[in-house]
């Protein structure tokens, strides 16, 4: 195993940040809240967030040398990620992507194409950031952004995995942004490569071809992930290590806006396996942090503290 350097995040996420703005109220559909999304910004911020300690958590993306990448710059500074892993494009924008709410749920539009952390590749990786984590997590949003930001994922977890790093992988499949055959192929070779696999019901049933919880569990098992964590929404989430099989119900909570509820839980799975659980604990607590995460709009703004999450879990118990 590599020696890690002092003061380098322990865990690391790779990907996308863009600037969000969310339609916050039904009633008045042209106002917007600008706020801050992209899975992966989601997942660091909130274990961030949750561990309370600056600098355990990093991130390695691209942004624009424009006013929304110096937000999303300014947004992690404050939330206390790491930025060393995150280049500024001076040929490339930052993403944006509007929420709006209908009886159907959240729905979103994007303006990323050509973005600068579409631009990411392997050559480019801050090695040296990914090599000193603990953790890396990427997701499949990532691997269809463009072709050299889904080679940069697999270089970054062969990067992590030479230092003995672990991998937590959620494919957080968006059917816009590829085609389903090559979405399939991709996320089931990083299956085989990951620690943790933390998908999400609906789009697991899209890739497995399965309609039930155990029949998918079973699938990702047999493609080699040694831990599933498969997120249920409202029903909250199933865990199994290949021996146990634990389902954890969801929390009743003020539920306004489910937007970023899953990359919330990835980020509370990976700060409790760093802080010392197992995946059953690790997913527990991060079901509660996931179910608060729905309580206020946009991505970021509602991602719950620890002793928020503890509250939710004392009151339950």
């Amino acid at each position: 195993m590599t020696e890690r350097a002092p003061g380098a995040p322990q865990i690391v996420a790779l990907g996308e940040a863009m600037v969000e703005f969310n339609q916050a109220r039904r009633e008045a559909p042209d106002d917007y809240l600008r706020g801050f999304g992209g899975d992966t910004s989601n997942m660091a911020i909130a274990a961030a967030r949750l561990t309370g300690r600056a600098g355990t958590v990093g991130y390695v993306s691209r942004v624009g040398d424009d006013a929304f990448g110096r937000m999303l710059l300014e947004l992690w500074e404050r939330e206390g990620v790491d930025t060393r892993g995150v280049a500024t494009d001076a040929d490339a924008p930052t993403g944006v992507y509007f929420v709006t709410h209908g009886r159907d749920g959240h729905e979103f539009s994007y303006l990323r194409a050509g973005s600068a952390a579409a631009r990411m590749r392997p050559a480019l990786l801050p090695r040296e950031v990914i090599h000193g984590a603990r953790v890396l997590h990427v997701s499949g949003i990532s691997q269809a952004i463009s072709p050299s930001a889904c080679d940069a994922v697999f270089e970054a977890i062969d990067i992590a995995q030479s230092s003995g790093a672990s991998v937590s992988y959620d494919s957080n499949l968006r059917a816009k942004l590829w085609p389903l055959p090559r979405a399939r192929a991709v996320v089931m070779a990083t299956i085989a490569q990951c620690d943790w696999f933390l998908p999400s019901l609906d789009e697991a049933k899209s890739l497995s071809g399965y309609g039930d919880v155990d029949s998918i569990i079973d699938w990702c098992h047999a493609l080699g992930a040694p831990v599933v964590a498969l997120k249920c929404g409202p029903a909250g989430v199933t865990v199994s290590d290949g021996t146990r099989r634990e389902r954890i119900a969801g929390h009743v909570v003020a539920s306004i806006d489910a937007t970023g509820a899953g990359d919330c839980f990835d980020g509370a799975f990976t700060a409790r396996i760093v802080g010392g659980d197992d995946p059953f604990a690790a997913a527990r607590y991060a079901n509660a942090a996931a179910a608060l995460a729905t309580t206020g709009f946009g991505a970021v703004a509602p991602l719950p503290t620890d002793a928020q999450v503890r509250a939710l879990l004392g009151a339950g118990s």
